[in-house]
């Protein structure tokens, strides 16, 4: 291979800043970065990699949620906190729904820099750079505020550093213990106006729980009842960043970037031909590629023989996000095209950014609804075309913000100004989360192997 870390630099790069007012200073911080420890290890990224290719095989299921774009402003632990219990809160019922191990992946500790549709923003006839994600320029509405400053990337690489520290104690210090999960789990049922509906699942948990405690099966005589593997991904935007973190690994000699467990490359960035395919073509973590509308399924075996020509199991993760009007159609025959391919995939639902709408008041949200019927159709499609529908994909934080419409809250549209926080996309909050887990749970149970003729057999 004539693969270096810096090769993508030689390819066409989109929704990569060109306007720093000092790209020396650039190229200091991005030195200074390649001096910084690693943010995760090869050998963590391999790990995720083999639980993928569980996936992959149908042996497990992906949650994949977090932030749609971090903030330096939000920037609390109690934040982490709560997005990394919902997340928990949403695998345990998605494990018991699915009878499989739910791998658990957080957009979080990088997931800073979006892509936007226009390089510019005009308000009063006063244009300035958009607001790139806070690894890059301000939110604040001013020349300066807007002006790319690479500071900011030596701020987004101590704050991934310190959500790392903070989730790995999370993860393996006793948080994560089983019970106290169902138990918080249990707090969300007997608040929701739907608890008749998630109650029977919500019991069924119980039962388990206590017939394992009954066999002696907890957190003092098996430490995995206390304990999570939890793993970090976010869109591998900034190249800049993404090579600076990039390392060899001393036991394989391979490239990993060091930045996240898994990175994708998002919807808008996936030339074949251009840098962002060019960077992620020769690192061995696992890959994400977001999938849509406007992309031929011709184009995406190509792409994805491009990213894993050895077709390496848990490579390869496939986001789709159409949108609930138009799954139907544009999912079938992507499907089709990997599967005539034979190239081993995970496939995953993104339902949030299809179903994007602006209200009257100029608030952008999502609907619950919508969200919910794409991941159904999801389901029944990707089942239907011979392959595995192994996970879902959510923009979602702990926080009871009002940013998506609908659910068992009933937010409203005149709701949405009362805890509007989004930097960027509206976000399902914590509710919102474990209520889809919910009834994604039901939908996994119906479509489990044999659930109709059980069904038939009890009716």
């Amino acid at each position: 291979m004539t693969w270096t870390p810096s090769s993508w630099r030689n390819k066409p790069a989109k929704h990569i800043p060109e306007d720093y007012p000092d790209t020396d200073a650039l190229a200091a911080v991005e030195q200074q970065l390649r001096g910084y420890p690693p943010l995760v290890f090869a050998g963590e990224a391999r790990r995720l990699k083999t639980r993928l290719a569980d996936v992959a095989a149908g042996n497990a299921f992906l949650l994949q949620g977090g932030d749609c774009a971090e903030s330096f402003k939000e920037f609390n632990p109690d934040n982490i906190r709560d997005t990394f219990r919902v997340i928990l809160q949403m695998a345990v019922v998605l494990t018991f729904a699915a009878a499989k191990p739910v791998v658990k992946v957080g957009r979080i500790a990088g997931q800073f820099g979006k892509p936007r549709s226009s390089p510019v923003e005009v308000i009063d006839g006063v244009e300035l750079p958009s607001y790139r994600g806070d690894n890059i320029n301000g939110m604040d509405f001013t020349p300066e505020s807007r002006t790319p400053n690479p500071e900011r990337l030596l701020q987004a690489y101590s704050q991934s550093a310190s959500t790392l520290n903070l989730l790995r104690a999370f993860s393996q210090g006793g948080y994560a213990n089983l019970q106290n999960v169902h138990q918080w789990m249990l707090g969300f049922v007997d608040r929701s106006p739907q608890a008749d509906q998630y109650r029977a699942l919500a019991d069924q948990i119980s039962t388990s729980l206590r017939f394992m405690e009954a066999c002696g099966i907890n957190a003092q005589s098996v430490p995995q009842m206390s304990q999570v593997e939890f793993y970090t991904s976010h869109e591998a935007l900034l190249l800049g960043y993404e090579e600076a973190m990039t390392r060899v690994d001393s036991t394989s000699g391979d490239w990993y970037d060091t930045s996240a467990h898994m990175v994708w490359i998002g919807h808008r960035t996936k030339d074949l031909d251009h840098a962002h395919v060019e960077f992620c073509k020769g690192i061995k973590n696992p890959i994400g590629i977001k999938t849509g509308p406007g992309f031929e399924p011709d184009d995406l075996v190509r792409l994805i023989e491009t990213l894993n020509p050895q077709d390496e199991a848990g490579r390869i993760v496939l986001i789709s996000r159409f949108g609930s009007e138009g799954v139907a159609e544009g999912l079938p025959r992507m499907v089709r095209a990997v599967q005539d391919s034979g190239r081993t995939v995970v496939w995953s639902c993104d339902p949030m950014h299809g179903n994007t709408l602006k209200t009257e008041t100029g608030y952008k949200t999502r609907p619950v609804d919508r969200i919910l019927s794409e991941v159904r159709q999801f389901i029944d499609i990707v089942s239907a075309e011979g392959a595995y529908p192994g996970g879902v994909h959510f923009e979602m934080t702990g926080q009871n913000v009002t940013e998506c419409i609908g659910g068992a809250q009933a937010i409203s549209e005149h709701d949405l100004s009362s805890r509007y926080h989004t930097h960027c996309d509206p976000r399902l909050n914590g509710e919102q989360a474990l209520e889809l887990a919910f009834l994604i749970a039901e939908k996994l149970q119906s479509a489990a192997p044999g659930a109709a003729e059980s069904a038939r057999k009890a009716g």
